[in-house]
């Protein structure tokens, strides 16, 4: 069982930089905190190609153990008020979209001080229904519709209390297809209210104070609200459903207290109100934005053409930014600290965890001719992928029994650390979004190889070590906010495993770097499949929305295809006309997680432009019938080439896989409907295309097309010419001799 981790406050540092260590103990009275720099971390036994070296560090030393909290759950925060603070009559009202309204109670709009049980809170209650809660001091009423709202259907909820006669009206108005069965209902009551103090809450109730620790709001709600609307007198049933449809309330309505727009700062933390006073706010664990409110057409797809039809925020209780942990010891990496994966692993009793962060030179300087550019965007989106312990069919998909080790555990025991992108809300929408500001399991060696994840990517950077061929590391988020000049600095870069996600300045700054003679050595497959996107505003985390089609664990909402923090169409860079394919020659093909294949050299082998890649390679000579995952160097994810998505004409296909399983398919972007020759037993194009072509500014690109490439690099004491092949690919690449394009 788990009983230490941990997280760092960035995952990428430069020397001089301080790097905050955030530890959380679950039992032990104390844990122990090392440096260790990762070589390879693969910890198979069978395999014997562990390795870490552990740095002398000043914070190496023994800490007392304690459980941090993590504030799971998302909602919106209006800071206190006077004018929250002087409410006597009042009509609060939203609209509702609840995707689990039987969950129990949850806020919808409060200003509740749970201490002194004053204020009121618009919820839905533990029947499902609306209803009122307020209080005076210790005098609480709940007034109810007693009525279920129904799922994923928009209501109108609203609650007035006049404090002439304390009497309390509650409406829940459905708005759903008049075929179906109407919810509304409708209750009146009386109570006593006193106004609370403190922040108002959406999406929650406001925590109780304790006065130690962190206070964290709970009965989170799950759904989407719109356009929330707070006054300072009673309304009538008709004035409600007036402001309720009109999106300038503050022109019809002069007691209007509040009037909060959720269209305006689309991609922002910021919640805008709209009305006289100001009562501007911020969200809280990145709700969902940028989607369909009460009154989509359907006549736009893209929020930023209709913004008053994608008024609404989706809230989660388990959505999720920042665990907000506090600091247990900081490091400031040394001047002469080289380059690499470095992890601070944490031991306490029996267990053993890695907070994994990257060393990359310093800033605006190099140490090598090579750069292993680190999948950190990818690695994000698989943070503490969940979906194999979820999904009903993940045997039959990845086509092995379901291990469950320490970390799983952990991770159901503590939902509250957070999902994947792969993953699904308890509400059972997708999730969009995932941080690495919060524990992140299975972004450390010792973890699954087939996992895809930075394990993987340690054998090559086991394999580079072996060779003794030195490279800095860099990450793709360095990439992202840095642009071509970062890899410029570089005579060549070599990827990982699997870099599957991009964003459009990662995309960008890769392709510029080849345009203006850059060499890519491209090791993975499934790479640069996804467009994603992230914002300056928060740090640290990606938000991806899958549209369309292509390989994916969950589908993306219609009519919400467009990121929030960018604005931009999401999905398969494929269908944005900027395939894989003409970035490095190969994009995906199929997917297969038993048997890997094997590469065949090509007649294109024997071009003198690519002799070097064969070197020592016989003419007949099978590729990579050897490796850890499915036993071949082809397997997995695998790409091959196409012209018609962008490969260019004068690519060298040198070497092709074959041996694909009948569990080896074609992905769906590659094929228009279901047939009975998909698999790679039957379907020629179920293979992987090792690539290579040049670049106009001397530079080149070699492409393997295999996420199993990189795991069999280590066979027989990395002697074997899936390394070999690699090698003379990086030595000629690290040759200032230029490429030259074929006339």
């Amino acid at each position: 069982m788990k009983k230490v981790v941990g997280y760092t406050n960035a995952w990428s540092v430069a020397p001089g930089d301080t790097l905050e260590v955030k530890v959380s103990t679950y039992g032990p009275a104390h844990y122990h905190a090392d440096l260790v720099r990762v070589i390879c971390g693969d910890d198979d036994p069978d395999h014997g190609i562990f390795r870490e070296e552990e740095i002398a560090a000043p914070f190496a030393s023994e800490y007392p153990g304690r459980t941090q909290k993590t504030a799971a759950g998302s909602y919106a925060s209006i800071a206190a008020s006077p004018r929250l603070d002087a409410l006597e009559s009042f009509t609060v009202q939203t609209w509702v979209f609840p995707t689990t309204p039987c969950k129990g109670k949850q806020g919808l709009i409060a200003h509740w001080d749970a201490g002194s049980e004053c204020g009121f809170a618009l919820i839905i209650d533990d029947n499902g229904a609306a209803a009122l809660h307020v209080g005076d001091a210790g005098k609480s009423t709940t007034v109810s519709c007693e009525r279920p709202i129904a799922e994923r259907r928009w209501h109108l909820i609203s609650a007035s209390y006049d404090a002439t006669t304390g009497a309390i009206d509650v409406y829940q108005e459905f708005l759903g297809p008049p075929v179906e069965a109407d919810s509304s209902a409708v209750a009146h009551g009386k109570g006593a209210y006193r106004a609370a103090t403190g922040p108002l809450l959406m999406a929650a109730l406001p925590a109780t104070s304790t006065g130690s620790g962190r206070s964290i709001p709970h009965h989170n709600f799950n759904g989407k609200l719109d356009r929330p609307l707070l006054t300072g007198c009673v309304l009538s049933h008709s004035e409600i459903g007036a402001l309720a449809w009109d999106a300038m309330a503050r022109e019809r309505e002069p007691t209007l207290v509040a009037a909060w727009d959720f269209s305006r700062d689309i991609g922002s933390r910021r919640v805008i109100d709209t009305g006289f006073n100001g009562l501007h706010g911020t969200t809280v664990n990145l709700p969902s934005r940028g989607v369909k409110g009460f009154n989509w057409s359907g006549n736009e797809q893209n929020w930023q053409h209709a913004p008053q039809e994608y008024g609404a925020i989706h809230f989660h209780d388990d959505d999720h930014y920042d665990a907000g942990w506090e600091t247990d010891f900081s490091y400031t990496v040394p001047d002469d600290l080289e380059s690499g994966v470095y992890a601070v692993r944490l031991r306490a009793d029996d267990d053993e965890s890695y907070s994994t962060f990257f060393v990359r030179p310093p800033r605006g300087t190099t140490t090598s001719k090579l750069a292993f550019l680190a999948s950190t965007v990818t690695y994000m989106a698989y943070a503490n992928y969940q979906w194999h312990l979820h999904e009903y069919f993940a045997e039959v998909t990845d086509l092995s029994w379901t291990p469950v080790d320490a970390d799983d555990v952990f991770l159901y025991q503590h939902p509250e650390i957070g999902l994947s992108t792969y993953d699904h809300h308890w509400d059972g929408s997708g999730v969009r979004y995932a941080s690495r500001l919060r524990p992140v399991l299975n972004m450390a060696p010792k973890t699954d190889l087939g996992g895809y994840n930075l394990n993987l990517d340690t054998l090559v950077l086991g394999w580079l070590e072996a060779r003794g061929i030195d490279c800095d590391v860099i990450t793709d988020e360095d990439l992202h906010h840095e642009g071509s000049a970062l890899l410029e600095r570089y005579r060549a870069v070599v990827t990982g495993a699997h870099p599957e996600y991009f964003t459009t300045p990662m995309w960008d700054g890769l392709r510029n770097y080849i345009a203006r003679g850059g060499r890519l050595a491209y090791l993975g497959g499934n790479g640069f499949i996804w467009r994603c996107a992230m914002s300056d505003e928060m740090p640290g985390v990606i938000e991806l929305r899958r549209a369309e089609d292509g390989i994916r664990y969950r589908d993306e909402e219609p009519g919400e295809y467009y990121h929030e923090f960018t604005g931009e169409y999401g999905g398969l860079w494929r269908r944005l006309g900027m395939a894989p394919q003409a970035l490095v020659g190969v994009g995906t093909v199929a997917v297969g997680f038993d048997a890997s294949g094997v590469y065949q050299r090509t007649s294109a082998s024997f071009d003198s432009r690519v002799a070097f890649i064969f070197d020592g390679i016989g003419e007949d000579e099978i590729i990579g019938d050897f490796g850890y995952l499915g036993g071949g160097a082809s397997g997995g994810e695998i790409d091959a080439a196409d012209p018609m998505l962008g490969t260019p004409p004068h690519t060298l296909v040198v070497a092709s896989s074959t041996g694909h399983s009948e569990n080896t398919w074609l992905v769906p972007d590659e094929t228009g409907f279901h047939h009975s020759a998909m698999d790679g037993a039957q379907n020629p194009r179920v293979k992987a295309d090792m690539t290579f072509f040049e670049t106009p500014g001397g530079g080149a690109v070699f492409s393997t097309g295999s996420i199993a490439w990189s795991a069999s690099l280590p066979h027989n004491g990395y002697d074997n010419n899936v390394a070999v092949v690699s090698e003379n690919v990086l030595r000629r690449f690290l040759d200032p001799k230029p490429f030259t394009v074929p006339r």
